[in-house]
């Protein structure tokens, strides 16, 4: 795929918002664009935010709610490729429900990335549609919660189903924040990535995108 002169929407959460980066052009989508292209990115990431719905509502931070179902369609709508970056928070401090493969609401993380893909192949009929699956964090299990990895799974099934791409940087990332060194390294603090770990990120869009 040639990346150089697309339009890009970023879809996510902290990490597509620049958390853990030392300026705006660190962050990776940035880093990615001036690399690979230069290509056009519009960023859609807001910190806390989730891919399924909150159900109960977030008190001290409204804004985590503002769901990635809810948002996809705020999008603009002139875009080449739309990559989509979530799923950590579902697992660190979401309430919704894994749920069943089954479902298609947005009131269970299974419903949810069902919702989502449905809804950006519909507003998106010929644009390139892409997913990046969760980094590995310094902590992955949680009481009363599934794995992160059961997440990540999720993500990876049900893009299947839809025939849309997956950057899976859950396994080839080359980050483990459970490792001392590889968190000291890529991370600012053992789940979102400094500088270098940005790099690594828009290295491994980067060279997934070209091989499309």
């Amino acid at each position: 795929m040639q990346i150089k002169g697309k339009k890009f929407n970023f879809l996510g959460d902290s990490i597509t918002e620049g958390v853990g980066s030392s300026a705006p052009e660190f962050m990776y989508q940035n880093v990615f664009a001036k690399k690979y292209g230069p290509a056009l990115v519009r960023s859609y990431g807001i910190s806390g935010t989730r891919i399924a719905r909150q159900h109960k509502p977030t008190a001290d931070n409204p804004s985590f709610d503002l769901n990635f179902c809810k948002r996809a369609q705020e999008m603009d709508p002139n875009a080449d490729v739309v990559v989509v970056f979530g799923g950590t928070n579902d697992f660190g401090h979401g309430d919704a429900p894994i749920g069943t493969p089954e479902d298609r609401t947005n009131d269970t993380f299974y419903g949810a990335c069902h919702t989502l893909i449905k809804g950006l192949i519909e507003k998106y009929p010929t644009s390139v549609i892409v997913f990046m699956t969760p980094l590995h964090r310094e902590f992955e299990t949680r009481e009363g919660r599934p794995p992160l990895s059961a997440f990540v799974s999720i993500i990876r099934e049900v893009c299947e189903i839809y025939s849309v791409p997956v950057v899976d940087l859950y396994k080839n990332a080359g980050i483990c924040p459970a490792n001392e060194i590889s968190k000291l390294t890529y991370t600012q603090d053992g789940l979102h990535p400094n500088d270098v770990g940005m790099e690594r990120i828009a290295d491994r869009l980067g060279a997934f995108l070209e091989s499309l």
